[in-house]
């Protein structure tokens, strides 16, 4: 929907008879502008004129140039693949008259603010700039002020109102016992067609190895792997070959499947729009669907706060026992022997031989062992299985908040422990950086995207000059001074292999 919202009028705005640039469309993944690619390209399928690319990396860049050298009304871009083009001058930006901005605020958590505001001193000064987002944080409204003059804002539905079709639920279990949670839930569920979001790329990973390895028919989805790669499970999973996807959020961006029954989280993440983001991938079109969440004991307080924001009600579930399982698979296995179509041609030329092995056995004796030969397996693997579900702690008021007073000013980093750091690792980059000694460097909060620590006033400005320009794996590094005064940001991630380097970063996602 959001596509099209742009998309249309996009496509009867501009001159289908020029062949110069019109459209510039910026999307922080390569999968997201695959995906607005395909669709404005399916609006457009009746105007032949009406050429369109896709510019992002992983793909080759001379068949992309190739293609914008041979006219094109709308280039469809990842800020990283663009700024290399721009540096080539294989892009000419000068006749643009609309620039969209989708999902802006993961552009800049992703490390492309410079990015950006280098493409758009390419484009013309008169020009409309949209932003679209499934989200409005406040970060997006800043982000309005610095890339548009006097915007209008379009609210289509009710903020921070959960979608009515989709039922969520949560399940209180022990960290350390989540994949076989997840393998319960599996198993409980046959017909599941859904997405299991991990943290980081490694635990996505490590999570469908170990799927692929246990017997599911699952795979992965994050930035570690080649475009070719992520193009393969994309296939498999639209074509419902793939039953299970396991992604990372950023990954995910450009999902769109209408018929996903289930959205697991493995985590809760920790900025709490990426759920919405996470549960928006099912009950799509209409359609009914459910979002999971598996949390240990200390995370059920963050369940209510994200029930207050999202205007819903969470359901607390039990992990299935080993005999619940045993039963959902059985019947499971009743119903595809029921609706199994036969061809009755075929068998029945084998027919007489089957009716002669099977004369000894009563009809009972048939359905046992048909039944038997796939669910003795289930049987065996869940035969005094154990109970998984824990019992919640009751919520205490007294836990130490995030906005704790402190001497010093607030500073904040978008680096964190999706970034596989530790609170050690992350004091000494920040050292290596500024040149600071641990002891000026206060009350380091590591998060789960991005962490605070806190410096005296008059470190502040050689804190914020000593990282720019720096990156850690791949991705921009931001700090900012944090105002303890201001609405709480969460800052949504960007992960990347690599490591930290203070150079400029040009090939983005």
């Amino acid at each position: 929907g959001k596509t099209a919202a742009f998309g249309m009028p996009l496509i009867q705005l501009i001159d289908s008879n020029a062949s110069h640039t019109q459209v510039l469309i910026l999307a922080p993944t390569r999968e997201l502008c695959m995906q607005i690619t395909s669709d404005i390209k399916s609006y457009a399928r009746r105007i032949p004129s009406i050429k369109i690319v896709a510019v992002y990396g992983g793909a080759g860049i001379m068949e992309q140039m190739r293609a914008i050298r041979n006219g094109v009304q709308i280039v469809i871009a990842t800020p990283g693949r663009l700024i290399d083009l721009i540096g080539r001058k294989a892009v000419n930006l000068s006749t643009i008259h609309y620039v969209v901005l989708d999902e802006a605020d993961e552009m800049l958590n992703m490390g492309f603010q410079e990015d950006i505001d280098e493409i758009l001193k390419s484009t013309p000064a008169e020009k409309l700039t949209w932003l679209f987002s499934a989200t409005m944080p406040a970060e997006i409204r800043r982000i309005s002020k610095k890339y548009m003059n006097n915007p209008y804002e379009v609210q289509v539905g009710v903020a921070n109102m959960a979608n009515e079709n989709i039922e969520h639920q949560y399940f209180v279990v022990h960290s350390r016992e989540k994949y076989d949670a997840l393998k319960r839930i599996v198993d409980y569920t046959p017909d599941i067609y859904g997405i299991i979001f991990c943290r980081t790329k490694a635990e996505t990973q490590q999570v469908a190895d170990s799927l692929i390895k246990d017997g599911y028919n699952a795979d992965s989805l994050h930035g570690d792997l080649k475009q070719s790669q992520r193009d393969k499970v994309m296939r498999s999973f639209k074509s419902r070959t793939l039953q299970l996807l396991v992604a990372t959020d950023v990954a995910a961006r450009g999902i769109d499947v209408n018929d996903v029954s289930h959205i697991i989280n493995l985590h809760l993440p920790d900025d709490m729009d990426f759920y919405t983001h996470r549960s928006g991938r099912t009950a799509r079109a209409g359609k009914t669907g459910i979002s999971m969440v598996l949390v240990d004991d200390r995370e059920v307080s963050k369940i209510r706060q994200l029930e207050k924001k999202l205007k819903t009600t969470f359901e607390r579930k039990q992990i299935p026992t080993g005999v619940q399982v045993c039963e959902q698979q059985l019947l499971a296995l009743i119903h595809r022997v029921h609706e199994v179509s036969v061809n009755e041609k075929e068998m029945g030329a084998f027919m007489p031989s089957v009716m002669h092995e099977f004369q000894d056995l009563s009809k009972e004796d048939v359905i046992k062992r048909f039944t038997s030969i796939e669910f003795n397996r289930f049987l065996d693997y869940y035969r005094g299985a154990r109970d998984l579900n824990m019992k919640e702690k009751k919520a205490f008021s007294d836990r130490e908040t995030d906005f704790e007073h402190h001497t010093g000013q607030r500073m904040f980093i978008n680096l964190g422990k999706m970034d596989e750091l530790t609170e050690e690792k992350l004091m000494a980059i920040i050292r290596h950086a500024t040149q600071l000694k641990s002891k000026d460097i206060m009350n380091l909060k590591l998060k789960g995207a991005y962490s605070f620590f806190y410096v005296d006033e008059q470190n502040v400005n050689s804190v914020v000059h000593a990282f720019k320009g720096a990156s850690h794996r791949g991705r921009r590094i931001r700090v900012e001074v944090q105002n303890e005064n201001e609405e709480r940001r969460e800052k949504k991630p960007h992960r990347k292999g690599g490591t930290f380097q203070k150079t400029k970063e040009k090939n983005g996602y």
